[in-house]
């Protein structure tokens, strides 16, 4: 009786077995990157003192993937910290990613005067300040002034540290975020390991 092929050459049918877990790996590990959740780490002082330089985040990205399967637009609640795709990213300039808090939404009037952000939209058509109810951060005042609308489809957004130059964000030169380029809500800081916390 003769041995089947892979009896006879048994390092043949290892070699697949672990190519094929290898291909399973890396296809699970995208599938879960794409519609589960993705890690960043936080560069720059932009989110201090909410976040710091080399914090590892895991940004959940169930919301945006179940909304995509609706056909609908994912919109973060206000105050909330997002990971988003940078609009004005190009190789030579800027970070591809970037981390910040929603400050207003589509047809917001967004005011920056004495220091703090006031929003007013049609059930608070005397504005609020939307870092009222953000569990005290961010903590220092907003630099710079501005009036302006939140267009269509897109969301104004700002760092938490807003003194100077600091925070590179929708007052400054970034720009109101389209809803396509968020990656989705910041879940978990797993690193480092005695700041782990959710958000």
């Amino acid at each position: 009786m003769e041995m089947n092929f892979f009896k006879r050459h048994p390092f043949i049918k290892d070699a697949i077995s672990i190519a094929v877990f290898i291909v399973c790996v890396l296809i699970g590990t995208l599938v879960i990157n794409t519609f589960v959740f993705r890690s960043f780490s936080v560069i720059g002082p932009s989110m201090e003192t909410t976040l710091y330089t080399n914090d590892r985040l895991i940004v959940n990205r169930l919301p945006v993937t179940l909304s995509q399967i609706q056909n609908k637009d994912y919109i973060p609640q206000r105050g909330q910290v997002i990971v988003f795709r940078n609009p004005r990213y190009s190789v030579e300039n800027g970070d591809e990613y970037i981390v910040k808090r929603v400050i207003a939404f589509p047809g917001e009037r967004v005011v920056l005067s004495d220091g703090h952000y006031t929003v007013y939209n049609t059930e608070n058509p005397n504005g609020f300040n939307p870092d009222d109810n953000n569990n005290g951060e961010p903590g220092s005042t907003t630099s710079g002034t501005l009036d302006t609308i939140v267009p269509d489809g897109e969301l104004f957004v700002s760092g938490d540290h807003r003194q100077g130059s600091y925070s590179y964000d929708s007052r400054n030169g970034l720009g109101t975020i389209p809803f396509y380029d968020v990656v989705g809500p910041v879940g978990l800081r797993i690193y480092p390991f005695d700041k782990f916390r959710n958000f």
